[in-house]
C-alpha cells in the first residue's frame, strides 16, 4: 500500500497562511479563522495577527489565551476499506485497521464498518470531529450501495424507507432507490448495529455486498481499495461548517 508516510507531513517546514496553519491545526475552518483573525482573537509572537500573514516555523501563534501547535495538525483521511479488514484498534487483531494502514500518526475511525463491508472509513486523530460526525442526533447523512440475493420489489423498497423493526425499535426513515435488479442505494442518518444487514434480513433479504461511498460531504470516488488520502482543504472546509453546530457529546459507535 503506497503513501503510507507522508513527507508533507512529517515535514512541516515552509510557511504557510494563518487561516490554514488554524484549520490544520483543528481548530475551525479557513473561513472561520479568518473571522477570528479579524475579531482580534488571534495573535502572532504576542502581537495581534492580520489577515493573510504566514506562520514561520517556530512562531508561536495563540487563540485568546491558548496557544495552537501546528505539530498537533489534525489529520482525516478517506480510507477505502476492504472486506477482511475489522475496525478495532487492538493491534493483536492481525486485520485491524490500524495495524492495516500503518499510519506514522495514531488515528481512529470515525464509524466502523464491519468485517465483511467495505469502503469509505475515515480516520482521524480529532475525538470531537467523531463524536460530532457519528452522533445520531446530529443527522449526518452516510450513503451506501448494496447488493442483495433476489430480486428487489416496490414493496422492498418501500418498507425499507419508512422504516423496519430491529433491535428492539424502529428505524428512522432514509432515502432509498433501486440501481439494479438486486442493487439499491440507501442514505442513512443513524448507525444502529449491522443496520443495514439486519433490515434487509427483517425483509427476508441477504446482504452480498455493502459499500460505504459517502460519509456527510466526503465521497469514496475513484479511491482505490486498500488506499487512502488526506481530505482536501476544501472537503475540510464544508466538514466544518457542517459539524459547526453539531452537539459533540459522545454515543456508543455502532457498526453497519
Amino acid at each position: 500500500m503506497g503513501n503510507r508516510i507522508s513527507e508533507e507531513f512529517l515535514q512541516k517546514k515552509e510557511p504557510v497562511r494563518l487561516n490554514k496553519y488554524l484549520s490544520e491545526a483543528g481548530v475551525c475552518s479557513r473561513r472561520e479563522a479568518d473571522r477570528l483573525i479579524e475579531s482580534g482573537r488571534v495573535t502572532v509572537d504576542g502581537v495581534r495577527a492580520q489577515t493573510g500573514m504566514k506562520i514561520e516555523p517556530g512562531q508561536v501563534v495563540r487563540v485568546g489565551s491558548k496557544v495552537v501547535s501546528r505539530q498537533d495538525e489534525m489529520i482525516v483521511l478517506a480510507v477505502n476499506k476492504p472486506r477482511g479488514i475489522v475496525c478495532t484498534e487492538d493491534r493483536r487483531e492481525r486485520d485491524s485497521i490500524v495495524r492495516f494502514l500503518n499510519y506514522p500518526v495514531r488515528v481512529t475511525y470515525a464509524g466502523r464498518l464491519d468485517k465483511d463491508s467495505r469502503g469509505l472509513l475515515l480516520m482521524t486523530n480529532n475525538g470531537d470531529i467523531i463524536n460530532k460526525m457519528m452522533r445520531a442526533a446530529n443527522c449526518h447523512e452516510k450513503e451506501y450501495k448494496v447488493r442483495v440475493d433476489k430480486e428487489i420489489t416496490p414493496e422492498f423498497l418501500k418498507a425499507m424507507a419508512e422504516g423496519v423493526p430491529i433491535l428492539d425499535t424502529v428505524t428512522r426513515p432514509c432515502r432509498v432507490e433501486q440501481l439494479g435488479k438486486y442493487t439499491f442505494s440507501i442514505i442513512l442518518t443513524q448507525g444502529l448495529n449491522r443496520q443495514i444487514r439486519r433490515m434487509c434480513e427483517a425483509l427476508e433479504y441477504e446482504v452480498r455486498d455493502l459499500v460505504r461511498v459517502r460519509v456527510m460531504n466526503i465521497c469514496l470516488g475513484d479511491l482505490k481499495e486498500g488506499q487512502y488520502r488526506k481530505l482536501t482543504d476544501q472537503e475540510l472546509d464544508s466538514l466544518y461548517e457542517m459539524l459547526r453546530d453539531s452537539s459533540n457529546n459522545p454515543e456508543s459507535r455502532r457498526r453497519l
